[in-house]
């Protein structure tokens, strides 16, 4: 498994506890707030979750609503985090 399928995989579990539901079917263009009706109240969490996972911390200040539209712009902020905490920019 590669460290984007790590992240990717991360984002689905902690999308699945955050709805309390099953995901199937999530692809990297899986968008959060159109197909699986994430909401502005379950952000917090699903960020919360990620950042235990994968050992980064989310700065609110750089955190943008796009980085939220599709699986694969959460993941990407996730892997600049992941750089950031490695001291790589």
């Amino acid at each position: 498994m590669t460290a984007r399928d790590e992240v990717v995989s991360a984002i689905g579990d902690a999308l699945g506890d955050v709805l309390e539901r099953e995901i199937t079917g999530l692809t990297e263009d899986t968008r959060l707030f159109d197909d699986l009706r994430l909401d502005s109240s379950k952000v917090l969490e699903l960020l919360m979750l990620v950042e235990m996972a994968v050992g980064i911390t989310v700065d609110p200040d750089d955190l943008d609503i796009d980085h939220l539209r599709t699986v694969r712009s959460f993941a990407d902020y996730v892997e600049s985090r992941q750089a950031i905490g490695e001291g790589v920019s």
